[in-house]
Order: structure tokens, then C-alpha cells, then sequence
């Protein structure tokens, strides 16, 4: 069971009243004046009076407890808005909105109140993805990435492997004419001194 209360063309802009309205909303009722009455935004006045009328109207009309009560519903729609123009310099003239509201509350039982916020939410038009699929499609996508990677390393291992054997064998080519070279050039000494040691025979 509901009960309704609603306040037009209230002289406060739809911004400044939609603070208390979200924070009253839910709420056990007596909570809610107790937060009105203390509040210090000058909007919390009218609001408590929309509150106070809709507890009322449950009481009276349809014999509920004011105890048991909740804020099952409590939003702020946009009134008309009234044009003045404040005269500035030069002849010229700004333009002043002066905004209001009409603030409209719901007030129901624990039963209703039980069924309250299940009304309000909507479910998003995304539908998310299941949280058991996430991590086994991120653990296959692991697996094929694990297993590809190899396939391009292979040929990689390779390549290296002739390079380092053709770099290797080059070397072995250059050593054998630096070891003939090393011979000559002990061996023609030998042959001098041979020279001069049969001169100094023929000398004698």
C-alpha cells in the first residue's frame, strides 16, 4: 500500500531540490524529517512539508502505520519557468530565469518498500558478460598465444645455429696460410746463416 503527496510550482530550481530528494529517498520516514528538519539547504522546508502531507494521507486514508513507514518513491520534476530582465549599461537588458518544481514523494510499508527498490532499478540495455565465461576465455586466449609464439621462435633458433658455424669454419680457412707463412720465415735464416759460416771456412 502507497500513499502519494505532491507540491507544484514550488519557487526552488529542480538542481537544488534534487540534492535532498536523493538523500531522503529509501529512507524510514522519521529518519527523513529528522534529516529535513536539520538540513540547511532552504529547499529541506517545503520538501519535510510534502513529506509530512504524504504520512498523512497513509494515516487518514488508508489506515497505516506512520510508524512502519518508508520513502518508497521521491523525485523532482520541472515547473514552468518565469522570464524577468534586469536592465544593464547602454540600454541593454539581461535575462533572469526564475525556475520552480514540483516535488512529489511516496511513502508505503515494509512490504511495498521491499518491492520499492527492485521497481526503480532498470536493468542496463548492455548485457555484461557473465563473470564464470570471463576467465576461461582469457586463460584459452593465453594457450593460443603461448602455443604460437613457439612456432615463430623455431625457425629463429636456426637461422642463429649456421651463423655461428659459417662464422666459426672462416676463421679455421685464415689460420693454415698464417702457419706457412710463420715456417717460410724461420726456415730462410737457416739458410743465411749457413752462408756465412762457409765464408769464413773459405776465408781460412
Amino acid at each position: 500500500m502507497e500513499a502519494k503527496a505532491q507540491a507544484r510550482y514550488v519557487r526552488v530550481t529542480p538542481q537544488k531540490a534534487r540534492r535532498i530528494i536523493n538523500q531522503i529517498r529509501g529512507m524510514a520516514t522519521a529518519d527523513a524529517q529528522a534529516l529535513l528538519h536539520f538540513a540547511p539547504q532552504a529547499v529541506s522546508e517545503p520538501i519535510g512539508k510534502v513529506l509530512k502531507s504524504a504520512v498523512a494521507n497513509a494515516a487518514n486514508n488508508f489506515n497505516m502505520n506512520p510508524d512502519t513507514l518508508f520513502v518508497t518513491e521521491a523525485f523532482v520534476d520541472e515547473g514552468p519557468t518565469m522570464k524577468r530582465f534586469r536592465p544593464r549599461a547602454q540600454g541593454r537588458a539581461f535575462e533572469i530565469l526564475k525556475r520552480t518544481s514540483h516535488i512529489t514523494v511516496v511513502v508505503g510499508d515494509e512490504f511495498a518498500v521491499t518491492n520499492g527498490p527492485e521497481r526503480l532499478k532498470k536493468e542496463p540495455k548492455i548485457k555484461k558478460r557473465p563473470i564464470s565465461q570471463a576467465p576461461a576465455t582469457q586463460k584459452s586466449e593465453v594457450k593460443a598465444e603461448s602455443e604460437a609464439a613457439p612456432a615463430k621462435k623455431a625457425p629463429a633458433k636456426k637461422t642463429a645455429a649456421k651463423k655461428t658455424t659459417a662464422k666459426k669454419a672462416a676463421p679455421a680457412k685464415k689460420a693454415a696460410p698464417a702457419k706457412k707463412a710463420a715456417a717460410t720465415k724461420k726456415a730462410a735464416p737457416a739458410k743465411k746463416t749457413a752462408a756465412k759460416k762457409s765464408t769464413t771456412k773459405k776465408e781460412k
